[in-house]
């Protein structure tokens, strides 16, 4: 089932907020959602091994699917290496990947460490078909809207990266090294492109300061707050939208004005 969005910018997003729920809940009536789900949640108790899961091509696609990765589900032989590597050691693959979301991938599947895989025990099915499911109505939402995809991913996961604990600079480290965070913080506090090529320490005070600007506080727990969240999602929504729109000085301007007033 196609998400509804009949609004861009901050107006689409309040449409989009508001009847979230009711969204998600006919979107996973997809017969082929559910056909996915229903498979991943009887195989997925018999995988005991990195290459077993990248064996299956039904269950690897829902499980990089849950971690927002399916575009590379043909890179078998990377993602065996990630799983199989672990996180436990400072030098595992996904240790050294600047996106973070590979860290969080090999972590929750739980292959190269001390301890058996986590894909036999109780409900870990049920949190990846969560993560799934979510992620899949995302995706569909950027089909038609990619600033709706990215503040999605934002409600989603900074409460959980403010949960976490983290020291305040890590915190923000985990925001940098996740792609679709990363898009929305940028947009939302004016920072350029290319604020990418600084160091990292640098990078961390831009974010910092972009915070300090727009919210009176760095202070990143204030992410756990709904209303903070919100705030940001309007500013980026804005700016995004603005960024967009056609300046009196773009080459045609005042004709495209005038057939848009005419529509």
């Amino acid at each position: 089932m196609t998400p509804l969005i009949p609004l861009g910018g901050y107006a689409g997003w309040r449409f989009l907020s508001a009847s979230l729920d009711t969204q998600l809940a006919r979107f996973s009536q997809s017969p082929v959602a559910a056909r996915d789900m229903d498979y991943f949640r009887a195989e997925i108790g018999k995988i005991t091994s990195a290459e077993d899961l990248v064996a299956d091509f039904r269950l690897l696609r829902v499980a990089l699917g849950a971690f927002g990765l399916q575009d590379d589900l043909p890179n078998r032989a990377f993602i065996r290496k990630v799983l199989a590597d672990g996180v436990s050691a400072d030098g595992a693959l996904a240790n050294r990947l600047a996106d973070k979301r590979y860290r969080a991938f090999s972590e929750a599947f739980g292959f190269g460490g001390p301890l058996p895989p986590r894909t036999g025990t109780a409900a870990f099915a049920d949190r990846i078909l969560a993560r799934f499911e979510r992620q899949e109505f995302e995706r569909a939402v950027g089909e038609q809207n990619p600033d709706l995809r990215l503040a999605l991913s934002a409600v989603r996961e900074l409460p959980e990266i403010a949960a976490r604990g983290l020291r305040d600079s890590t915190a923000w480290l985990s925001v940098m090294g996740n792609p679709p965070l990363r898009a929305v913080f940028e947009t939302a506090f004016g920072l350029p492109k290319s604020i990418g090529t600084l160091d990292l320490d640098q990078q961390v005070k831009a974010f910092r300061d972009g915070a300090e600007r727009r919210f009176g506080t760095a202070d990143f727990a204030q992410f756990n707050q709904p209303d903070r969240i919100e705030d940001l999602i309007r500013s980026f929504t804005l700016r995004s939208e603005a960024a967009s729109t056609p300046s009196p000085l773009t080459r045609g301007f005042v004709a495209l004005t005038l057939l848009q007033s005419a529509l």
